[in-house]
């Protein structure tokens, strides 16, 4: 039995890599393989069939409570984005000069990257820098720096990053444990580059015409566009408080803060027509939602979670430990991996490979994996859910990010794990 699911993870795993080329969606691949090898194992298990049922809807109680939180999440994103929220940050861009805008295009999505998430501040980033400027080496440069950043800025946020999300939610890592363990690694993978990158750029570049603040004010009046704003942010900031407090599952803080966007948004458009009403309801914010990744995530799960029932991952785990000098080497070759392979799938198999009994709650074994799997991926331009969204808005190729950006990704992972392993060693 063993040989046999693992010879269908494998195959699974190729077939998501390989996505492009087989033209499977890796969502499909990944649900068929994680379903097929829970099948499997109950069919060939020898004990009572009941029993695997019990495990299933165990582990399944564990993926719901991922899966709810991320389309919470992914809902307030977009009632923020109808309602031109994040406008409020990027109409504020005046500048013409390259280099600043160089760093307040890095530092607003790092920190617009470790409140929301990684692909939709991309999305928000890319779309600010094609209103700004139109297309030169110069915008390309600033958006291979924005998967820079939204990589680095996600992985030191419990909601930033699905790796983060991942770990937090599993129990490996706190949310102020990780904020304050990876706050300054993370700000040293997107300094570095930002500092290398700043040797090429200057002069001016010509903006393309903006609105004025008067008209700029006027729209999101209309819109509601700062009510929103605010309500999004503080309902995701509260989502960790609250699982602090109560220890509640972070869900629940998710349809809270869901919930509070909601009111700020029928409250404002209360006198509006019922057709002007539904272009800003959740219902309409819900079909803009990519299900797909989030059904992506349970089919990794299930398959995660079937390996774990039947050792795989721990026999893994300790052949990598025999295999390797140390625990840290393995983790930085899991970060240069996480930019081939989906970082949200390998963080989920360390997830069964180590046990919180070995590895507790903020573990410094969990805060490196969730450093460099956050950032690894941000080397190649297929390594992270940002990277492939700026590649295709933005039409950057492959072996461009890879000669004009990756040099900065290396150095910038390097110089986070760096920091990190230092501030290891004085905090112990």
């Amino acid at each position: 039995m063993i040989s046999i699911l693992l010879g269908l993870a494998v195959l699974g795993y190729l077939a998501i890599v390989f996505e492009a080329p087989i033209r499977i969606n890796k969502t499909i691949t990944s649900i068929l393989t994680g379903s097929l090898c829970w099948v499997i194992y109950a069919l060939m298990y020898q004990g009572n069939k009941n029993e695997v049922a019990e495990k299933l809807i165990q582990h399944f109680g564990e993926i719901s409570g991922l899966l709810i939180f991320l389309l919470g999440a992914m809902t307030i994103v977009e009632l923020i984005d109808i309602h031109k929220g994040f406008s409020v940050i990027t109409n504020r861009i005046r500048t013409r000069s390259v280099l600043k805008l160089l760093w307040i295009v890095g530092g607003i999505t790092f920190f617009m990257s470790a409140l929301l998430d990684n692909l939709a501040t991309a999305i928000i980033m890319i779309t600010l820098l094609k209103k700004l400027m139109p297309k030169s080496e110069t915008r390309m440069i600033l958006a291979g720096i924005v998967v820079i950043a939204a990589n680095a800025g996600g992985a030191f946020s419990p909601i930033g990053d699905i790796t983060t999300t991942l770990l937090w939610i599993g129990g490996q890592v706190s949310a102020l444990g990780i904020v304050k363990t990876l706050l300054l690694p993370s700000i040293m993978c997107l300094l570095i580059p930002l500092l290398l990158a700043s040797y090429r750029m200057n002069g001016f570049t010509m903006l393309r015409v903006q609105l004025s603040m008067a008209e700029v004010i006027k729209e999101e009046k209309m819109r509601g566009s700062l009510s929103v704003f605010l309500a999004g942010v503080f309902g995701l900031v509260m989502v960790p408080i609250i699982k602090s407090i109560t220890g509640l599952p972070p869900f629940i803080g998710v349809l809270m803060a869901l919930a509070l966007v909601s009111m700020v948004s029928i409250v404002y458009h209360r006198n509006k027509t019922q057709e002007e009403k539904e272009k800003y309801s959740v219902a309409y914010a819900l079909s803009k939602v990519d299900v797909s990744s989030i059904l992506y995530f349970m089919g990794i799960l299930l398959l995660v979670y079937v390996l774990e029932e039947v050792e795989i991952l721990s026999q893994l785990s300790l052949f990598l430990q025999e295999s390797l000098p140390s625990n840290d080497i393995m983790v930085v070759a899991i970060g240069v991996l996480s930019s081939i392979v989906d970082n949200g799938s390998l963080v989920a198999a360390t997830q069964g490979m180590f046990t919180l009994s070995e590895y507790p709650l903020d573990h410094s074994l969990w805060e490196f994996i969730a450093l460099c799997a956050g950032t690894g991926g941000s080397m190649l331009i297929i390594g992270s859910a940002a990277g492939i969204a700026i590649m295709e808005k933005e039409k950057m190729t492959f072996l461009w990010y890879l000669k004009k950006i990756t040099p900065l990704a290396i150095a910038g992972y390097v110089a986070g794990i760096v920091t990190y392993l230092i501030l290891n060693l004085l905090m112990h």
